[in-house]
């Protein structure tokens, strides 16, 4: 798969095309999830989850470059154009749930934290549209959306200085003071928010050099490691562990205590800010699903994100209950875990293994 040169990107954004889509609506809320089996040890868990990224992102790589194309090229040689094109007709509609589950859980927030009586239909329909048109650009403006969707809210880091002085590090104390199923429990916990990573597995062809983006992939990834590192170290020197797990979006409440001479209530500002996070997410997820349908029937791209759009819009305004939304946030987190610690394997050795075979024929 070859695209040309004015459509690609330079390979130092993989650093921001990958860190931008893993800071997603999940940093609101992942401690308690997190911190539920493993307790004060949560931020080992967080660690262990950074690492396991990282050896799955040096397996795309090898996967993409014995493949020179994308997820769509790899599925279609290693399994044939029918059952390798379902493989990628899942995929697709795999970024077209984590999408809706971004967009849906991100709308949830604003209904509880600010306005309970927000119009959904009406909100999805302009964030959409919106959606729409950033895509319609083509991948470019997607990276330049996902650029600043790093850059610009990076002030918000600085809010979780805050709760510093009213924190007791001694609650971090002792390190390692859990089973290891609690900590592989913990670690699963985490595929909902680390997930994102794996689009690298669509937009593989768009970058520029792309030997040259690796170290910057995994820059990304150790970045997001890092910050999330951080704020669940915040969270549970700040936190009791009964306190944590009654904080359904911890990072909220923590905002709560944000004082500042010009502004009460912080956490509205936070929400309303994150929209230039989740904008990103939305967008490049959207692209991808989209991309994988075209690169599967061979349709236009545009047309077909038109459908997925759609199709999205009626799914988010049906979802009413919490129960539904977490049932979404579940599903989506399992799949991402077996994509994570299955698909990526299995299709790494595959690779492995066919490139050994036309070795020895040849």
């Amino acid at each position: 798969m070859k695209v040309a040169e004015r459509f690609q990107v330079s390979h130092f954004l993989v650093f921001y095309l990958i860190h931008s889509l893993q800071f997603g609506v999940g940093v609101l809320g992942f401690q308690r999830i997190v911190a539920e089996k493993s307790g004060r040890d949560a931020w080992i868990a967080v660690i262990i989850s950074g690492v396991l990224v990282h050896i799955s992102v040096w397996m795309i790589f090898r996967i993409l470059k014995d493949f020179e194309g994308n997820i769509i090229d790899v599925h279609k040689d290693l399994f044939g154009k029918w059952i390798g094109g379902l493989f990628s007709t899942i995929f697709g509609l795999y970024f077209c749930l984590l999408a809706i589950t971004v967009l849906r859980t991100y709308i949830e927030i604003i209904e509880v934290w600010m306005f309970p009586d927000l119009n959904i239909w009406l909100f999805t329909l302009i964030f959409l549209l919106l959606v729409y048109y950033v895509i319609s650009g083509g991948f470019r403006i997607v990276t330049g959306i996902c650029f600043f969707g790093v850059v610009l809210p990076s002030y918000l880091l600085f809010t979780f200085l805050f709760p510093v002085e009213f924190s007791d590090l001694s609650n971090l104390a002792p390190p390692l003071n859990h089973s290891f199923k609690d900590m592989a429990s913990s670690t699963k916990s985490m595929s909902l928010t680390i997930l994102g990573f794996e689009a690298l597995l669509v937009y593989y062809p768009f970058i520029k050099r792309p030997e040259k983006s690796k170290k910057w992939a995994h820059l990304g990834v150790a970045y997001s490691t890092l910050l999330f590192t951080l704020m669940m170290m915040v969270s549970l020197a700040y936190f009791s562990e009964e306190q944590l797990q009654k904080n359904v979006w911890a990072t909220l409440t923590i905002w709560k205590i944000v004082e500042m001479p010009f502004v009460e209530r912080f956490e509205y500002i936070g929400i309303a800010n994150w929209c230039l996070i989740i904008l990103p997410n939305v967008c490049l997820t959207f692209w991808c699903a989209s991309r994988c349908l075209k690169d599967t029937y061979k349709f236009n791209q545009r047309i077909l994100l038109v459908l997925v759009l759609l199709l999205s819009y009626f799914i988010v305004s049906m979802m009413k209950t919490r129960d539904q939304i977490n049932f979404l946030n579940d599903f989506v987190a399992q799949t991402g875990f077996y994509m994570m610690f299955g698909y990526i394997p299995v299709l790494f050795f595959l690779t492995i293994l066919i490139k050994k075979i036309k070795g020895r024929k040849v």
